[in-house]
């Protein structure tokens, strides 16, 4: 089990999620001469034309964390160079320059997936006056312990709804507690995500073969309901 990497990984990864019931998927693109993941347009645009290749029709979002590129200048000149832009892109909110870099990419027509990581990320997202432009929102605690992460989870979830915010929520988070976090998300009516990137066993321990298995235990989750 690898995360994929190249143009050509990324599509067929996307390509499988995709059957197995994804409905967005979440890129992140790699440099092919450093191993690293990356904001340059080149490979941005490369991994953006196969995924899209194999699979039309279904929105695709980008990370813009800060983890890829630290400097907020040097991250808003990188995405104002994108040549090809997703559908939507995930904005941590607790970031510094996440505010100039959603009002850049919601000028050209990019929707904004509001990444809350902590509360203090929320209160941020809520003092920032963009919430009514955002397309909806990313809640994801990142407590090892599930007990904990499904705590913050809710916490974040009754600061937005304290503060009036209706937009459309999803809900992942870390390690063997994002199942928790997504399947309290389930009961409250709440969108999820699976992948890689967050979790690399299944609900019951084992390890997944690919995304594709992570995705088809989300899709049994929310069947169940």
């Amino acid at each position: 089990m690898a995360v994929p990497q190249t143009p050509d990984e990324l599509a067929a990864e996307a390509a499988a999620a995709v059957a197995a019931g994804a409905e967005i998927l979440h890129l992140h693109p790699y440099d092919d001469a450093t191993g690293a993941e990356t904001l340059s347009a080149i490979p941005c645009a490369a991994a953006l034309r196969a995924v899209r290749a194999f699979c039309p029709g279904i929105p695709i979002s980008l990370s813009t964390s800060a983890e890829i590129v630290p400097d907020p200048r040097a991250r808003l000149e990188l995405i104002a160079g994108w040549t090809e832009l997703p559908e939507l892109v995930t904005a941590n909110q607790g970031e510094a320059g996440i505010v100039e870099l959603c009002e850049h990419l919601m000028a050209r027509g990019v929707g904004i997936e509001a990444g809350l990581l902590a509360l203090q990320d929320a209160r941020a997202f809520l003092s920032s006056k963009i919430s009514g432009r955002c397309v909806r929102v990313l809640l994801e605690p990142l407590d090892a312990e599930p007990e904990d992460a499904v705590a913050h989870a809710a916490a974040m979830e009754q600061l937005l709804a304290d503060a009036g915010i209706g937009l459309e929520q999803v809900h992942h988070g870390d390690g063997p507690a994002t199942w928790h976090v997504m399947q309290r998300a389930v009961s409250r009516g709440h969108g999820i995500r699976a992948g890689l990137e967050d979790t690399s066993v299944l609900p019951d321990g084992r390890r997944p073969a690919g995304n594709a298995d992570l995705i088809r235990a989300a899709v049994a989750m929310l069947a169940a309901g």
